[in-house]
C-alpha cells in the first residue's frame, strides 16, 4: 500500500453517493506498500479501505478482484469487496481503477513480536489458500516469475551506480545460477506471492485476514511457502529455525509437501530473496519517492538474506538447511498420495 493519487472532494462525493456510504467524516492516507494507493475512509456506514490500482490495467484488476470474490465464497479471510448501486466492482479515475473493500478489525504485528500460534496460523492460511485455490480454473498471470524478474534486473542493472559493482556481480551470479538449477515441474496454484507481516491481521492469536493479493497469481506453491519464511523468519540479521517449524507446521497440518517441493525449498528461497531485491532496485532505490507518499523498502533487507543463502556470510543458513533435509516424512508422503489416488 502506498499514496500516488489525490482524490477530489467531488470524486469523494460521488463514490459516497454511489456506495450509499452516507457523509464522510474522516480520509486517512495509507503510507505502506509499493504500488497503488490506499485509504481509509469513515462515514456514517463505518469505516472502509479505498484502493487505486497505479499499475495494473483494466483486465488484470478484474481477474484479481475475481479471485477474492471466489475466495470470499469459500470462507478464505480475505478483503471484502463492495459493490455501488449498479453492481459495479470498481470504477474510473484519471485512467486508473477504485475499488471499495470492507474495513477488516485486526492488527499488523512486527515480526519480532510475533507468537508461535500466529506463525503457525500464517502457515495455515497459505496452505488453505492453496488447497481452496485448486478449484479456482481461471488464469492469472505471473507478473514476478523468474524470467520477468530476470528480464527486469537486466533493466535495472543497466541504471545503477558504478559502485554497485559488486552487488551486481552477486546478482549476476545468482541469475546464472538459478536460470540452471530452478525446478519449474512442480505443484502449482494460486499463490498469494506477497506473504509479509504487514499483509496479515490479527485479534490476538487468531489470524483475521490475509491482505494485498496485488501479487496473487498462479505459481509454485513452494515459492509461496519460501517467501513466507523469508519475510517472517528471518529475525536480527539469520533465519530462525523455530520460526520456520511453526510456519511449516501450520502449513503441513493442511496440506503436505511431496518431496520434490522440500528439495526444491532452497533454491526458492534463493529466488524469492532475488525477486525481492530486484523489485525493490526498481520501485525504491530508481525511483526515489517523497516518505510521506510510501515506506521506503531497502533492497539491502533482502540482498542480505540471498548472501546468508548463497553461504557468502554467516545467518543461521545450515541448521535450515538441514531441517528441509530431514522434514520430509517418506511414509506421511506415502499416506497422503495413496488417499489422493482413492479420491481420484
Amino acid at each position: 500500500m502506498a499514496v500516488y493519487t489525490e482524490l477530489s472532494k467531488a470524486f469523494l462525493k460521488g463514490l459516497a453517493d454511489d456506495y450509499g456510504l452516507g457523509r464522510l467524516s474522516a480520509l486517512s492516507e495509507i503510507p505502506q506498500g509499493s504500488v497503488n494507493s490506499n485509504y481509509v475512509l469513515e462515514s456514517a456506514k463505518g469505516r472502509f479501505l479505498l484502493r487505486i490500482d497505479e499499475v495494473k490495467s483494466e483486465n488484470e484488476l478484474k481477474r484479481e478482484l475475481d479471485l477474492l470474490s471466489f475466495l470470499r465464497k469459500h470462507s478464505f479471510p480475505c478483503p471484502h469487496l463492495l459493490q455501488d448501486r449498479m453492481g459495479r466492482l470498481h470504477r474510473a479515475l484519471d485512467g486508473k481503477c477504485v475499488s471499495l473493500f470492507r474495513y477488516i478489525d485486526g492488527r499488523v504485528l512486527a515480526v519480532e513480536r510475533m507468537k508461535p500460534a500466529q506463525l503457525e496460523a500464517i502457515g495455515r492460511a497459505l496452505s488453505e489458500l492453496h488447497v481452496i485455490g485448486k478449484a479456482y480454473k481461471k488464469g492469472i498471470d505471473n507478473r514476478f516469475s523468474f524470467e520477468r524478474i530476470a528480464d527486469l534486473y537486466l533493466s535495472v542493472r543497466a541504471r545503477l551506480p558504478n559502485y554497485f559493482r559488486k552487488i551486481c556481480r552477486t546478482l549476476d551470479d545468482e541469475v546464472e545460477y538459478l536460470t540452471r538449477y530452478l525446478e519449474g515441474k512442480l505443484p502449482k496454484g494460486v499463490i498469494h506471492g506477497d506473504m509479509f507481516a504487514d499483509n496479515v491481521l490479527f485479534r490476538g492469536d487468531r489470524l483475521t485476514a490475509v491482505l494485498d493479493f496485488e501479487a496473487a497469481c498462479r505459481g509454485k506453491f513452494i515459492f509461496d511457502i519460501a517467501t513466507a519464511v523469508n519475510a517472517l523468519c528471518f529475525v536480527k540479521g539469520e533465519y530462525s529455525l523455530d520460526r520456520f517449524r511453526y510456519i511449516l507446521a501450520g502449513y503441513e497440518g493442511v496440506r503436505t509437501l511431496s518431496l520434490a517441493e522440500w528439495d526444491a525449498f532452497p533454491n526458492e528461497l534463493r529466488f524469492s530473496s532475488l525477486r525481492f531485491t530486484v523489485t525493490r532496485l526498481h520501485d525504491f532505490f530508481l525511483q526515489p519517492i517523497d516518505g510521506r507518499q510510501r515506506v521506503h523498502k531497502d533492497f539491502r533487507e533482502f540482498f542480505d538474506r540471498l548472501r546468508v543463502l548463497r553461504r557468502e556470510r554467516e545467518g543461521g543458513m545450515e541448521p535450515l538447511l538441514m531441517a528441509m533435509a530431514t522434514g520430509y516424512d517418506y511414509r506421511k508422503y506415502q499416506k497422503v498420495k495413496a488417499t489422493e489416488r482413492r479420491h481420484a
